[in-house]
């Protein structure tokens, strides 16, 4: 079978990958209909979220249709349409328990310890192939998988494996409440549900930060302000826009590949050009970067320091952008200072996802809007390129199996 395989940093191929089979009785084999890519898959392959064993297939949000589950797997059977949770979790042990599905005891192969299992990621976090390919294998498949009802499509379903969960637990990291006044950093895919969410959890205004007219254009389309980072000062512009105060919440939906403004009055001094430079060299000493392919972000910290900066005394933020373990740059001197509170970590996809399948069942809402590019997955390669190039108008590219 086809399937995205990562290889080495700045290096990915279209593999003939044997086809998995039952390892455990937990397991469950899913044929594969749809899948995507996230921007989360690009930090492998620029080398900002390492190390990755040679060989693991990419890729950790799909919809599919069950093919064959092992003998303790109750709830599904062969043909059932189902939607993969991002996060792997066993049901059983304390935190899955608890609705804390990112944080599972027993998952992740690496120990208790370890934090968070899912698909298609680094060493750490299993690893487990991942779910770019014709069929995959879902450890602990009753807690893994979602049924999916009729009246929510593949095309919909795709969105509520890790995007809309995502950003929906973005927002509950961030607090946000009826009234509040909530800024998202990152227009990206992640961020354009943080917004949706947002407003759907009560806030009266989302602004949303980015240097991209193109997703800047899809924010306010959502009725977010927008603010460019690369024509006025995002800082100074959130100050003005809320009377000096700054804003409730903040959704980091950026992380470790952030860019700092290339022009305006944000733009960078030398001084701190260089200080950013120090930490793409920490956090991607092994980056291999290909004419404009693989570049990691020029400002690993951006996004942290523009969330203290912008958000109000005792103001919340929620942190669901990325953050490998080397990064070590945090204004925590300065958020201290304002009484902040930040919460931040990977989604609880499987205490968090169902509620938001009814959502999109009943027609509440309709996710399908942000998908920009449908591809084979044959042309997966193609398709990662120029997302990473962050060609005008790839926010979301869907991968089609079927």
């Amino acid at each position: 079978m086809k399937a995205v395989v990562w290889h080495g940093i700045g290096d990915i191929r279209l593999d003939e990958v044997d086809k998995p089979t039952i390892q455990d009785a937990n397991d469950a084999i899913v044929r594969i209909t749809r899948s995507a890519i996230c921007g989360t898959d690009l930090h492998f392959v620029r080398g900002t979220m390492a190390p990755m064993e040679e060989g693991t297939v990419l890729g950790h949000e799909a919809v599919g249709v069950v093919e064959q589950v092992g003998d303790a797997v109750r709830g599904f059977s062969p043909g059932d349409r189902v939607v993969i949770n991002s996060t792997v979790s066993c049901g059983a042990c304390r935190y899955c328990r608890e609705g804390h599905t990112a944080q599972c005891d027993v998952a992740n192969a690496n120990g208790p310890d370890a934090g968070t299992a899912f698909f298609g990621g680094p060493a750490s976090t299993g690893p487990i192939d991942g779910l770019q390919a014709e069929y995959v294998r879902v450890p602990w498949a009753r807690n893994t998988l979602h049924p999916l009802p009729d009246t929510v499509s593949d095309e919909q379903a795709i969105l509520l494996s890790d995007i809309y969960p995502t950003g929906w637990f973005g927002a509950e990291l961030a607090g946000v409440r009826r009234g509040d006044v909530v800024a998202v950093l990152g227009a990206g895919i992640v961020g354009q549900f943080a917004i949706a969410s947002a407003f759907q959890q009560g806030a009266s205004r989302v602004i949303a930060i980015d240097g991209l007219e193109d997703r800047l254009a899809q924010a306010l389309a959502q009725n977010a302000e927008v603010v460019d980072f690369n024509r006025e000062d995002p800082v100074q512009a959130v100050k003005d826009l809320t009377g000096g105060v700054g804003v409730d919440a903040v959704i980091d939906a950026v992380g470790v590949d952030a860019q700092h403004p290339v022009s305006g009055p944000a733009a960078p001094s030398d001084e701190e050009k260089s200080s950013f430079e120090q930490e793409v060299a920490q956090v991607a000493p092994g980056a291999a970067p290909q004419g404009d392919l693989w570049v990691p972000g020029s400002a690993p910290s951006q996004a942290a320091r523009w969330a203290v900066e912008i958000v109000a005394k005792y103001g919340r933020i929620g942190i669901i952008g990325v953050y490998s373990p080397t990064v070590e740059s945090y204004p925590i001197g300065a958020a201290m200072l304002k009484n902040l509170t930040i919460r931040m970590g990977n989604c609880d996809h499987h205490s968090v996802t169902p509620p938001l399948i009814e959502r999109v069942a009943a027609g509440l809402f309709e996710p399908t809007a942000l998908i920009t590019e449908r591809e084979p997955v044959g042309d997966a390669i193609a398709a990662y390129e120029a997302f990473d190039r962050r060609e005008p108008g790839w926010l979301k590219v869907e991968l089609t199996t079927a």
